[in-house]
């Protein structure tokens, strides 16, 4: 039995790649009975090798079906499932739905309460409509990768996938919203994202920057675009990261660096000042930092109240007691693979945890259990096994 605030809800994962199942995966921590609908080929590929770290992580506390959604006795199943959902998740291309006959107008016709979430490139309409989603496009076309790297070095990349993590996210929130206005008015709707639209709302100020003052923001590198001086900083043995915005933290800043003619220069003496004379300003703060250890600023600099955290390694950073309290990785019992440690949600609630229930499941691992359900007959089964509907 399903437990958790979802547990009542139940859901149905037409999703691949990334931005579809991070969408789905905020829904199957906090206890929805997610369906994943793969191919009778399976899903692997599509999203890393399927017993990889990228697939494993994506696609937990899920039950996998396969179905032949190209056939009418596997759309048949798909409306079965439908009469009994609450929610539907896609990531096609616009027009893929509407071809396999998916589509929110021909699902609500048959439960009008579901509410469908449509997660796209460019949008389910519009002139990029039919143009194929990546997220690297996102980053480039959203402005992000303008802003990102050193000065002078041309665009870079973020680290991340961070606009289909976003418009995952946003969905996710988006159909929360939508089953709580259904609440309400007892009719479900149909929610949309975009890695665009997700990627330029992430750029918050930066974007505000533009559209308010009309300033076109650049690279800064390591440096923070707009409170100075907040940056990376070499130590004698290795680098930290300094967050000393405003003048209050500023001036606690140069005591706890012992250097009050940085606090009294009046070219530092503002935060205009500082932006101005950045590259002097960090030098000087530099020369200090390199004659001592990160440990030791890091130590010295947290208790004078200034902002200050080492650059982990990704071994690092699950290694760092902080980390280990927050408990951000759950470990998970795979029939093929055995122990999974897998990455955790970020939200606590002080009733009503996430959890791993289980891992990612092999492809058609619940086929029969599914099928059941909706009354199927183990004849019946059969013969959709034997016709490669499922």
């Amino acid at each position: 039995m399903t437990t958790g605030p979802l547990a009542r809800f139940k859901v149905i994962d037409l999703t691949r790649v990334r931005a579809g199942p991070t969408c789905v995966r905020q829904l199957a921590d906090w206890g929805a009975d997610v369906i994943k609908i793969e191919s009778p080929e399976g899903d692997a590929g599509l999203g890393g090798e399927r017993h990889g770290p990228d697939f494993q992580n994506l696609h937990r506390n899920k039950r996998s079906l396969t179905l032949n959604l190209k056939s009418p006795q596997g759309v048949e199943v798909m409306q079965r499932l439908v009469k009994q959902a609450d929610v539907v998740v896609e990531n096609y291309r616009p027009d893929v739905k509407f071809r396999l006959g998916v589509d929110y107008d021909s699902l609500k016709a048959i439960n009008p309460r579901i509410v469908y979430a449509s997660i796209s490139g460019f949008g389910q309409d519009g002139p990029y409509r039919d143009r194929p989603g990546f997220d690297q496009i996102a980053q480039g076309m959203g402005g992000l990768m303008s802003i990102t790297g050193e000065p002078g070095r041309g665009p870079m990349r973020v680290g991340i996938p961070v606009a289909d993590l976003t418009a995952g996210i946003f969905a996710a929130m988006g159909i929360l919203i939508a089953l709580l206005e259904r609440e309400q008015s007892g009719e479900g709707q149909w929610v949309k994202s975009s890695l665009l639209g997700a990627q330029i709302s992430m750029l918050d100020f930066q974007a505000a920057r533009w559209t308010i003052a009309k300033e076109v923001p650049g690279q800064a590198g390591n440096n923070h675009p707009t409170s100075i001086p907040t940056g990376v900083f070499q130590t004698s043995d290795g680098y930290i990261n300094i967050a000393a915005a405003g003048d209050d933290i500023y001036r606690r800043l140069c005591k706890a660096l012992d250097a009050d003619h940085l606090a009294a220069n009046p070219a530092f003496a503002t935060g205009r000042a500082r932006s101005e004379n950045r590259d002097a300003l960090n030098e000087a703060i530099e020369a200090i930092i390199r004659g001592k250890t990160s440990a030791e600023w890091i130590e010295a600099l947290n208790k004078a109240g200034v902002p200050s955290g080492p650059i982990y390694n990704m071994d690092q950073v699950f290694a760092d007691p902080q980390v280990k309290h927050l408990g951000m990785t759950r470990v998970v019992q795979h029939p093929v693979i055995g122990d999974v440690e897998v990455v955790g949600q970020p939200i606590e609630l002080s009733r009503t945890p996430w959890s791993i229930r289980s891992a990612t499941p092999e492809p058609g691992e619940h086929t029969e259990a599914i099928l059941a359900e909706l009354g199927y007959s183990v004849a019946e089964v059969g013969k959709l096994r034997s016709g490669g509907v499922v």
